[in-house]
């Protein structure tokens, strides 16, 4: 499912009041002059997603996507996402007060807990329990390793606070809250000069009423000191988990609110009178205010426009089994889609230290679209290890200093060093020749730190760094499938971003994959997934329900409670929204440690219920396991619903076979890796290519935003939407 955190109503209404005089509170007053889907009437939106290397900005008119790549400004986001989208603007002939909507979406704050950049932040929990994000939970990623080292707790030992209150599992209160222990903390909390504050008790996903007493009392005590309760982030059993999740969300809510205030402000200041809305991990759209008071649920907001960009593709084409392939500048993103739904997750990790090793990360229970993510980006560095190895990543070039080609200073070998000396990019031509590479500088580069070393002339050094990074991104797909229990083979690929149509061909060859999509605006695909999302939200809570003691009063409160909350965040951004809502229920069996997902259908229920509910788990058990178990009692730990306004429909495309050949002007050499050597390739203009017309490889087919290789085992034939089916070639 498509997902998203609940918050109470009065929480989002004291979010805004805490950050009086602020532009994004006073945004609120804009939503009523845009909604996300004003695409239905033909207006004018724009989605701007921020990587780690390129600011991706697409916008919507008269029926077209006009779109641009701009280096990403470290210093200050919002100064690259105005330049893009004044290009953009300057392209169609119009200005930025005619615009309707601006959706975006960011990986600032992934970044800020990869680098451990975000506030100063203190720990507010249940005596007792002080230690929990430290001491995690008995699961290892390296089992028999005797030297592991875990991931450092987020918060510091010395910035984490207890306070004596204690609620059980039913919600009971044990042991009440003393207010007068609260001065002496926030005395503490004062002198330190913290920013923001986590707060996280036991057992409050059942009760928060201790949680909501600490924060009243820090909102009037230290009314500059940003609050986060774990209630309002993260409601669902665990404490683990959600302890993380409510310490990454207060962690970066000062950075995140800064930054999404300037943003608003300098919309404003360039003349901007449309309101601007976030996209959630989950894929929806939420507003700008939402998203400041709960910057953890942007996390993965660039992948998942990538992913729902994907499933636009997949749903058009009629393909049912797709692997979503996106490489930017500094990470490549793998997601499995299916039915034109991506796959999800109600948690995932951030900032894995030892790769694919699940628990070697931060975990952060919220719900999301689920992918696989790896450092292989086109801005990843290059380096030999202590085996004399070629290594790429995680480390990255990204904008600031940039790949040693784009003669901005950098001196490190990248990937994208690698595709130029290749052949795989035309140094004159690159992004539509606003950037002139420097195929001297990446010469030097790759020698100079891997060449050298390992003996191999620049070319050699170059076909290993792509095979490496290549091979990388192979593995990381194979292993997502492993997980799901699935066989490539029978998948086809999309692929889109920067760098992906430049290694797509190859990564096919590996997966042996028979056929590769690039729909047309490949380069910016997330940044055109915003522009595809819908206006979603997803509340999720633990609520306990057995099904031998079926109590259907708590079922009902349970579903009536989600469906109120879910709305009114749909209502926020769309208030003329008709809501479509689907709920999912996490059961397992009693003793078991995790829950199988099961659809639960939206009405009143009575005990007479519980019966069925066990048979649609058990179904639904027996899917993913073979059978169900007999003889053992069924439990719910949490559930899901899903609010959206329903999505356009999309046109079925009647696939079109080779017709045409295209006409071929310019060819260069390019390394082809299956045969191991420079072949003449074809050079064409995507622009120039009509449905029916294809192009055998080895080949590049060439845009402004990015170029799509066509390795020798395969053919690209141009589709009746523009987008390039890339097979296998008839033996």
């Amino acid at each position: 499912m498509i997902t998203c955190i609940v918050i109470s109503e009065d929480a989002g209404d004291r979010s805004v009041a805490r950050r009086s005089g602020s532009k994004i509170a006073g945004h609120r007053a804009a939503q009523s002059k845009g909604s996300p889907r004003d695409m239905d009437s033909g207006k004018v939106r724009i989605g701007v997603d921020i990587g780690g290397t390129f600011t991706d900005v697409a916008m919507e008119y008269q029926g077209a996507i006009v779109s641009t790549k701009v280096l990403t400004d470290y210093t200050a986001p919002e100064a690259a996402i105005i330049r893009g989208i004044n290009q953009v603007l300057a392209k169609a002939g119009i200005g930025l007060g005619e615009v309707d909507t601006i959706i975006h979406g960011t990986t600032l704050a992934t970044n800020a807990l990869i680098e451990r950049r975000g506030a100063k932040t203190a720990f507010i929990t249940t005596a007792g329990f002080r230690d929990v994000i430290e001491m995690r939970t008995e699961s290892r990623f390296e089992l028999y390793d005797l030297n592991i080292v875990i991931p450092p707790a987020l918060i510091g030992r010395r910035d984490r606070f207890v306070v004596e209150e204690r609620i059980n599992a039913k919600g009971d209160v044990l042991l009440a809250l003393d207010p007068t222990q609260l001065e002496p903390l926030a005395a503490q909390i004062e002198a330190g000069g913290y920013e923001s504050i986590a707060i996280g008790f036991m057992h409050s996903y059942v009760n928060d009423v201790h949680e909501r007493q600490v924060r009243d009392f820090f909102d009037v005590r230290l009314p500059a000191v940003m609050i986060s309760t774990s209630a309002e982030v993260s409601p669902q059993m665990r404490e683990f988990q959600r302890f993380n999740t409510v310490c990454a969300n207060a962690y970066v809510k000062p950075l995140m609110a800064s930054y999404l205030n300037r943003l608003v402000d300098r919309l404003r200041s360039e003349g901007a009178k449309c309101p601007v809305f976030m996209i959630h991990s989950g894929g929806g759209i939420i507003t700008v205010e939402s998203a400041a008071e709960f910057p953890v649920r942007l996390l993965e907001s660039g992948p998942a426009g990538g992913a729902i960009f994907a499933a636009d593709v997949a749903r058009r084409h009629g393909i049912n089994q797709v692997l979503s392939y996106d490489m930017g500048g500094t990470t490549a993103k793998i997601c499995l889609i299916e039915n034109a739904l991506p796959k999800t997750a109600k948690t995932f990790e951030v900032a894995r230290t030892t790769r694919f090793k699940k628990g070697s990360g931060m975990p952060i229970s919220i719900p999301v679209i689920e992918m696989v993510e790896i450092g292989a980006g086109g801005g990843s560095i290059a380096s030999v290890d202590s085996m004399r190895q070629i290594r790429v990543g995680p480390h990255s070039a990204a904008s600031e200093p940039g790949p040693a080609c784009y003669g901005l200073g950098g001196d490190k070998p990248t990937v994208t060093d690698a595709d130029l000396i290749m052949g795989r990019l035309d140094p004159d031509n690159f992004a539509g020749g606003a950037m002139k590479l420097h195929s001297d500088r990446s010469t030097e580069a790759l020698l100079a730190e891997v060449g050298r070393s390992l003996e191999m002339d620049d070319k050699t050094t170059a076909f290993g760094i792509c095979e490496v990074v290549d091979e990388s991104m192979a593995n990381a797909a194979r292993m997502h499938a492993v997980e799901s229990g699935k066989e490539l083979a029978e998948y086809s690929m999309i692929a889109f971003g920067g760098a992906a149509p430049l290694h797509a061909s190859r990564l096919c060859e590996k997966l042996a994959m028979r056929d590769l999509l690039i729909p047309p605006g490949a380069g910016v695909g997330s940044a055109i997934g915003f522009l595809k999302a819908p206006v979603a939200f997803e509340s999720v809570r633990s609520a306990y329900v057995r099904f031998g003691r079926f109590d259907a009063a708590r079922v009902n409160t349970v579903l009536q409670e989600l469906q109120d909350e879910a709305r009114r965040f749909v209502l926020a951004a769309d208030p003329n929204a008709t809501i479509e809502m689907e709920c999912t229920a996490y059961v397992r069996y009693v003793g078991q440690g995790w829950e199988v997902p099961v659809t639960v259908a939206i009405r009143s229920y009575t005990d007479a219920d519980g019966e069925a509910m066990r048979q649609d788990f058990e179904a639904a058990y027996a899917q993913f396991f073979g059978r169900p178990i007999d003889g053992l009692d069924g439990e719910i730990i949490s559930w899901s619903l899903r609010a959206s306004a329903p999505q356009a429909s999309a046109e079925s495309v009647t696939r079109v076979g080779r017709q045409r050949e295209a006409d071929v002007a310019v060819r260069r050499d390019i390394f082809d890796p299956k045969e191991g050597r420079y072949l003449p390739a074809a050079i064409v203009e995507r622009a120039s290519l009509q449905p029916g017309d294809y192009v055998s490889g080895p080949a590049a087919i060439v845009e402004r935003e990015t170029t799509t290789i066509i390795t020798t085992a395969y053919e690209a034939i141009m589709q009746a939407d523009g987008c390039l089916l890339v097979t296998l070639r008839a033996a």
